[in-house]
């Protein structure tokens, strides 16, 4: 099973809202998924981050592959 760790888009028409989660890649952008891991919200100025380091840093050591998008948020959240 491929896993990926990826974004859910939510909120409304023109107001997107992100949870980046861990799930299958067969599966579809909005379905089922293993583990919610954080969320992003692009809306705000600056836009909100908030993803748990530990979990991310988990599923990555046990083979699941961040998407680029997700790739670039983590390398903003992670502290230098």
């Amino acid at each position: 099973m491929a896993v990926r760790i990826r974004l859910r888009r939510m909120g409304a028409k023109k107001a997107p809202f992100y949870r980046v989660i861990v799930a299958d890649s067969r599966s579809p952008r909005d379905g089922r998924f293993i583990e919610e891991i954080g969320y992003y919200n692009p809306m705000t100025a600056p836009a909100e981050i908030k993803i748990d380091l530990e979990k991310a840093e988990k599923w990555i050591k046990n083979g699941a592959q961040p998407t680029d998008t997700v790739k670039a948020l983590l390398k903003k959240v992670k502290p230098e």
